[in-house]
């Protein structure tokens, strides 16, 4: 089978291997739609700190089932299914309580692991999501809609709360669509115009850029000079970090989502003097997935529009570099397996 394979930062290419053999209580999964995250763009050019070598990429994707034992889960073949990427291994201390998302020995699919940039692979059964109204450009969308939703609720948003999304990447949007959900009031931040466009078109009630906006002085005017009750950081690096603690409330919290090697300098009493929460988030869980299928099966949200770009697997190489050099336009950008 053909599979998006990283053999060392800056080195991609479709390949051939073979194709993998399922064991009892697994499905052999046909890959449909994967969709590229902004990890697995820094997988490839080696700014993703917790990525081994090599590796091939891929953690949000829809497949068909296409090989699988009669299981209690009404999952059978030709089913159209999503499926949780993120491996605990069920001993450690974090998993003992529950927190099975930030497993101290975790294997995300495409960064520990080899991930569904793939023709096939096999998954654990009970890591299998299906909702036969979703379509598989939705179904692969759910993992990086899940990363937000989780986040949103880690920091506990709630109706009324104002609320600063700092990157209006995908992830950033997912966050402003999961925090709108909880009734609040969510304002959008990003340099590229294109990207908050998509952010008011997703209910932003406002957006921010840096580049041509006083931003101290957007703040005071939306938050009346209180600052936001939640920060959002959905970008990763050390600046908007900074940022998240700069324009919170006291009292406020923030919420980690982006991920980067940076290091960030800063005078901790702040946090002291402003009291605030900082909640990091990672991964996502179980009924974090069930819970976003079903608000898409819903209708609550609109987010086909959000897949910008689709690449056949031939095309997979010029998909990641094409995304290196995204002048922001490029919001979700699939691969189509079959």
């Amino acid at each position: 089978m053909k599979v998006v394979h990283v053999e060392e930062p800056n080195k991609i290419a479709v390949i051939e291997v073979d194709k993998p053999v399922r064991k009892s209580g697994e499905a052999l999964l046909k890959i449909k739609f994967g969709g590229i995250c902004g990890a697995d763009v820094k997988t490839f050019i080696g700014d993703q700190p917790f990525t081994s070598y090599p590796r091939i990429p891929g953690h949000e994707f829809s497949a068909e089932i296409a090989e699988i034992d009669d299981n209690k889960l009404g999952l059978a073949v030709g089913d159209v299914v999503t499926a949780n990427p993120y491996f605990n291994c069920g001993k450690c201390y974090s998993c003992k309580r529950g927190i099975v998302n930030a497993c101290t020995s975790n294997e995300t699919m495409g960064v520990q692991r080899d991930g569904g940039f793939a023709e096939y692979v096999v998954m654990p059964i009970d890591r299998i999501y299906k909702n036969n109204k979703l379509t598989p450009k939705q179904l692969a969308l759910v993992e990086p809609f899940t990363i937000s939703y989780h986040a949103v609720n880690r920091g506990t948003v709630k109706k009324g709360d104002k609320v600063l999304v700092i990157g209006g990447g995908a992830i950033g949007i997912f966050a402003l669509i999961s925090a709108k959900l909880k009734g609040a009031e969510v304002y959008v931040t990003d340099m590229i115009p294109k990207r908050l466009e998509v952010a008011m078109e997703k209910g932003a009630s406002g957006v921010i850029n840096p580049k041509v906006d006083d931003v101290y002085k957007k703040v005071e005017e939306i938050t009346n000079g209180n600052g936001f009750d939640v920060c959002i950081e959905a970008v990763g690096h050390s600046s908007t970090f900074l940022s998240a603690i700069e324009h919170s409330a006291f009292g406020a919290n923030i919420i980690l989502i982006g991920n980067g090697k940076a290091e960030a300098t800063f005078n901790h009493s702040v946090l002291l003097k402003k009291e605030l929460n900082m909640f990091g988030s990672r991964n996502s869980l179980k009924s974090d997935f069930e819970e976003v299928i079903e608000i898409i099966a819903s209708g609550k949200v609109e987010i086909d529009s959000l897949v910008t770009d689709i690449y056949e697997k031939e095309d997979a190489v010029q998909a990641f570099n094409d995304l290196v050099n995204n002048d922001g336009n490029r919001m979700k950008s699939m691969i189509k397996f079959s």
